[in-house]
């Protein structure tokens, strides 16, 4: 491939040359076990401890509030079936909406199966959860709301501070995937009153395989993970120290730099949304607008299917994804696009294309230009389009 176009950053990232070199010393010279008493293990141990400082620095949380887990999958388990063990003698519904990640609404159908009700709030046609149903249907037997801070697919930012605000006032935890958007967008856990929150490193340039969970002092949830004492005996395992720090100085370098990449991200993103709207017909964008994370856009192409365009977009290198659940073996088009009602035939055309602050205005334009060429391609071929054609007397130019 003579050239690479990496537009896929919400499904994982590129690790920062700064955060390899704040990981190898932990690989081979201070490689203690930071649970150990011997002197060796200091260094790792003071090592875990900063990076939890600079964790909690970014959302607002105490030191002692952070948690470290083995990814986002995880902390998004450990928030729904802790909470749901932990409180059950007070009530056993759950409300999540309708476009939650599948770790959250996998977990979610695995507890209706083990006597837990879940109400699934819908969203506008945006991707905004609808406030109103959701207060609709709280109940008194209602323990734990769980939103996502930003949609994975469409990037649609949720109003944190309002629904944190409906859980306080009805005495309901309050938890939110903020995988996407950790490190992305600010968050403070006291301002929007959030008492769990999930992260993971390889969202914001540090490793996979090191995750987060927030967890709100005095919130009475256990161990997911059982055996050893480690995380203040809420996590059991040997602490995956260079992870850790990775995560640590991800989430450093993400402070520092939010602000001034999340304007230089959201100008391109701009772009690429004005030049794809306007110069691609029968296109929809998904997602709000405006209040959508920075670096995110999604769009439906009439007339064709997701995977084709995923492949020929492949051979022109560059690197997309698909809302459609074709490219994991299923013909169902993505809940998240059904959710904001678009029909199928519409949501199978799906692509999402996620920027970095690595993404050139080129990149940007050669993209769109490759993906013009695509789009008149497949519809060449769709005998849908040929109908359509046919029936209104007019193809795209």
């Amino acid at each position: 491939m003579s050239r690479l176009i990496y537009l896929d950053n919400a499904a994982t990232t590129q690790v920062y040359p700064e955060v390899v070199d704040a990981m190898l010393p932990y690989f081979t010279e201070h490689y203690g076990n930071p649970s150990a008493i011997y002197s060796f293990a200091d260094e790792a141990e003071r090592a875990v401890d900063h990076a939890r400082g600079e964790v909690a620095d970014l959302i607002g949380a105490k030191k002692d509030e952070i948690y470290f887990t083995g990814g986002g999958s995880e902390s998004d388990n450990w928030a729904l079936k802790a909470t749901a063990e932990a409180y059950a003698a007070k009530g056993k519904h759950i409300i999540t909406s309708a476009i939650e990640h599948h770790a959250i609404l996998h977990t979610a159908q695995w507890l209706e199966k083990h006597g837990f009700e879940v109400t699934y709030v819908g969203v506008d046609e945006d991707g905004k959860i609808k406030l109103d149903e959701l207060k609709a249907a709280i109940r008194p037997d209602t323990i734990l709301i769980s939103v996502m801070a930003a949609n994975n697919e469409i990037g649609t930012i949720q109003p944190l501070k309002e629904i944190g605000e409906i859980a306080k006032e009805h005495g309901i935890l309050f938890h939110t995937d903020a995988v996407q958007a950790f490190g992305h967008i600010p968050i403070n856990v006291d301002d929007m009153h959030i008492d769990m929150l999930s992260a993971s490193g390889h969202k914001l340039n540090g490793p996979k395989g090191i995750g987060v969970m927030y967890i709100r002092k005095g919130v009475k949830i256990r161990s997911f993970i059982h055996g050893g004492a480690q995380e203040r005996q809420r996590r059991a395992g040997t602490h995956n120290v260079p992870g850790i720090v990775g995560l640590g100085k991800a989430v450093e370098l993400a402070k520092a730099n939010m602000a001034e990449r999340s304007a230089y991200e959201t100008k391109l993103r701009d772009h690429l949304i004005e030049r794809v709207t306007s110069e691609i017909p029968y296109t929809r964008l998904n997602g709000h607008r405006t209040d959508r994370l920075p670096n995110n856009a999604n769009f439906c192409f009439r007339f064709i299917e997701g995977e084709s365009m995923l492949i020929l977009l492949d051979q022109a290198g560059i690197c997309g994804s698909s809302g459609s659940a074709c490219t994991s073996g299923s013909l169902d088009p993505s809940h998240v696009l059904l959710a904001i009602g678009l029909p199928h035939e519409i949501a199978h055309g799906s692509l999402r294309l996620t920027l970095s602050e690595k993404t050139t205005l080129e990149d940007i334009d050669y993209t769109v230009d490759k993906l013009k060429e695509i789009i008149a391609r497949l519809r060449s071929m769709s005998p849908l389009y040929e109908d359509f054609v046919k029936k209104n007397g007019k193809a795209e130019a």
